[in-house]
């Protein structure tokens, strides 16, 4: 695994930990939720430079993208 690499799962480990805690849910309906996002997507193929972003960001980016996808609301 590259440096990059290493840097981007440290990444995705923090957003996954922040949309459970900030939601109180469980880390693997987080782990689903980051996993199955167009915003992870994005991230993966360093559209409009997305991990550069602070994990709070990408934590409500996440949260707007399931509810909108989903027509719930988290908050």
């Amino acid at each position: 695994m590259t440096g990059k690499q290493t840097v981007l799962q440290m990444k995705y480990a923090r957003i996954i930990e922040g949309i459970a805690k900030k939601l109180s849910i469980s880390l693997e309906k987080a782990l689903d939720m980051v996993y199955t996002s167009q915003t992870l997507s994005l991230i993966d193929q360093n559209i409009a430079d997305l991990h550069c972003r602070s994990d709070l960001y990408l934590i409500d980016e996440i949260i707007n993208e399931y509810n909108e996808k989903y027509n719930k609301s988290f908050r």
